[in-house]
């Protein structure tokens, strides 16, 4: 995987297709000891949702991703394999894609009541969080961060380090 990508989208679509290769490279990487997470970064309507949409159909995720405000997290069952244009791609190590929004998140413990720990430490797991500057303290090592900046309406700058 690349180390450091820097985009600039200029319509949703974009910024989905962002995403997708995101997913497709993480498919891709070697099997760790555990889940791999990713923390998301923005500003409110800063693109994160519309990110992480583009993120699980690169997975091969075909239901519809909404954000979890609300629930504070949504799980997802990855499919074994994802059908590209040219080929199908064995996801078969990774299971479950959990979207995680810590937009409303009071205190750290509401996220420790999920399980989070646990659900982090499943190498079966891919975890999106959005808001993730609000659990900092707990993210793993190996975090990949992805930053969306909002330049205009429709214009973003998404950052990426590995």
């Amino acid at each position: 995987m690349v180390k450091n990508q820097k985009y600039l989208s200029v319509q949703s679509t974009q910024t989905r297709k962002v995403g997708e290769k995101l997913a497709e490279e993480v498919i891709k990487t070697p099997k760790k000891d555990k889940a791999i997470v990713i923390g998301l970064k923005g500003d409110l309507g800063g693109g994160k949702t519309t990110f992480l949409q583009g993120f699980a159909k690169g997975l091969g995720i075909k239901e519809r991703v909404l954000s979890p405000t609300f629930v504070l997290l949504r799980r997802y069952r990855i499919p074994k394999t994802k059908s590209s244009a040219n080929s199908k791609i064995q996801t078969l190590k990774f299971k479950n894609f959990y979207h995680i929004d810590c937009y409303r998140l009071e205190k750290l413990e509401e996220i420790l009541d999920l399980d989070f720990k646990k659900v982090a430490s499943n190498p079966q797991n891919i975890l999106a969080i959005e808001w993730s500057d609000k659990i900092e303290k707990i993210l793993p090592p190996g975090t990949i961060r992805i930053n969306l900046e909002f330049i205009s309406k429709n214009k973003r700058k998404i950052t990426i380090n590995i």
